[in-house]
């Protein structure tokens, strides 16, 4: 399931949802990303984020999602996966994201979730502005996440952080 949408959302229901993907499922992962007071441009010049404002490209940023979700699922056994992305004026402390995986096995579901974060940072169609000091000021992609992403294209699928086995 995707969904971009200006809406906050609820992590209890998204985890029911997920919840209920059958009994063959055995973990569910879930990561939830908040606006932080901070980013690193304001961490060297010391100005707190006033607000996070996020644009995307409608049907476009859906289909990127589309993609990187069936990569997701070409790698792992996955019973279910959400994926929600806030757009629009957001204040610190407001969830931003939401993914979740749900599979027999924790090691699949942790390591698809880490997938979809690093991708979803770096090849989803998401354009972040920061206000801070009374100013606008768009973000780029971070070397970071750059990096993170690039180890998936080196690595191939990944058992997960347990060595893949039955637990």
């Amino acid at each position: 399931m995707i969904r971009i949408q200006p809406e906050d959302f609820d992590l209890a229901e998204e985890y029911q949802q997920l919840r209920q993907g059958g009994a063959g499922v055995g973990a569910i992962v879930t990561f939830t990303g908040l606006v932080r007071d901070f980013n690193n441009i304001a961490e060297r010049q010391g100005a707190s984020v006033e607000t996070l404002f996020l644009e995307h490209y409608p049907g476009m940023t859906e289909r990127l999602l589309e993609d990187i979700i069936r990569e997701a699922r070409d790698r792992w056994q996955l019973s279910g996966v959400t994926v929600i992305h806030r757009i629009g004026e957001l204040k610190p402390g407001d969830q931003i994201v939401f993914v979740g995986t749900a599979a027999a096995h924790r090691a699949e579901a942790f390591a698809a979730a880490e997938f979809l974060m690093d991708y979803l940072k770096t090849r989803a169609a998401f354009w972040k502005r920061v206000r801070r000091g009374g100013r606008n000021e768009w973000l780029d992609m971070k070397d970071s996440d750059r990096m993170a992403a690039s180890r998936w294209q080196r690595e191939g699928k990944q058992p997960g952080r347990d060595g893949g086995g039955q637990q």
